[in-house]
């Protein structure tokens, strides 16, 4: 028998198209499958810390919804909660690459993943788990999919913590009702922003002022793109933590990457610091591979750089071909390639 979860991503995840090439779609010759979505990229990260994860979500009755459940339990993630959807297609998005980065294409309208309802509330992965990870995508999808996420909000959770990704998304927004997003931020114990998407969606990026305007949440952590993160707690002064020097080979998934990352800290009760730091890390390790997953350097060189002193923290660089601190290559912290 399988052990309970401690974590559970609750989310749509989607089946992925990468091209073979950079270029326009209409001259890419060939695409190889793959699998996407944030809150399974979470997942996929709690797991390669070590951290037993269910993802609970729905898929469609079809080849990529297959080949997302495989996957995903070929990585370690629990799937039993995931629901197959006899009439709706799994959502697909495509990856256009070019000389200024990734364009994403989704083609998710009416997918199983927007038919989440709170009748999953009952699962019991989501009643016994340490911790509920949820985000601004999955309230966006459908009223159905936006219930779902107030209530996992609103019901009593003694001992259990429920984190939130603001993971604004404008087009998935287009005609719904953003004013939704506050309260639901607001109701969570953990949330993490990008201080961009922030300024985009709740009109300031500003640590402080975001610290005020939700005042419910134990911790709100902003993260300042490659430059730093904050953790903003109410019964301590705020954390910040500059990210590390990083090659950048492509940018997609680096926030889901440091979500999992900071919530891996939080449950192996970590300071601010060491959970700010655990995140860098694993965005780190997902900026340098051309999925938007990738594994983080091994125990025994993550423990040593979460010790560091912030100048050893400061002069270390994360590249395809290793970990850099100072003169000295650490080829054995090398993130390998992963998929989404």
């Amino acid at each position: 028998m399988k052990s309970v979860p401690l974590a559970v991503c609750v989310g749509e995840s989607l089946a992925a198209l990468l091209p073979d090439r950079p270029g326009p779609l209409e001259d890419v010759a060939a695409f190889r499958h793959s699998i996407g979505g944030a809150e399974a990229n979470v997942a996929r990260g709690l797991v390669a810390f070590g951290v037993p994860t269910a993802w609970v979500g729905r898929v469609g009755d079809d080849g990529f919804g297959r080949r997302i459940v495989r996957d995903l339990a070929a990585a370690g993630i629990d799937t039993r909660a995931v629901t197959v959807d006899p009439v709706r297609a799994t959502g697909l998005y495509v990856k256009e690459t070019g000389p200024d980065g990734s364009v994403l294409h989704y083609y998710r309208d009416g997918s199983a993943g927007a038919a989440l309802t709170a009748g999953l509330l009952d699962e019991p992965p989501l009643s016994a788990a340490r911790l509920v990870h949820l985000s601004g995508i999955t309230a966006a999808l459908s009223d159905g999919a936006l219930d779902l996420v107030a209530a996992l909000l609103r019901r009593p959770r003694p001992g259990r913590l429920v984190s939130f990704d603001l993971n604004w998304r404008p087009a998935l927004w287009r005609d719904r009702d953003t004013s939704v997003l506050r309260p639901l931020l607001d109701a969570a114990d953990i949330v993490l922003l990008g201080a961009d998407e922030a300024a985009e969606a709740l009109g300031t990026g500003d640590p402080a002022e975001l610290r005020a305007l939700l005042p419910g949440p134990e911790t709100i952590v902003v993260k300042d793109d490659a430059h730093r993160a904050t953790a903003l707690t109410r019964s301590a002064p705020p954390v910040e933590e500059p990210a590390l020097s990083v090659e950048v080979v492509e940018r997609v998934g680096a926030g889901d990457a440091f979500a999992a990352g900071y919530l891996t800290g939080t449950l192996r009760g970590y300071d601010q610091r060491r959970r700010l730091r655990l995140g860098h890390l694993a965005a780190a390790s997902t900026l340098v591979v051309h999925g938007d997953h990738g594994p983080p350097p091994p125990p025994a060189l993550v423990d040593d750089l979460l010790a560091a002193t912030p100048g050893e923290w400061a002069a270390t660089t994360v590249r395809a071909t290793g970990v850099a601190r100072g003169d000295r290559a650490r080829g054995e912290g090398a993130p390998n390639e992963g998929a989404r």
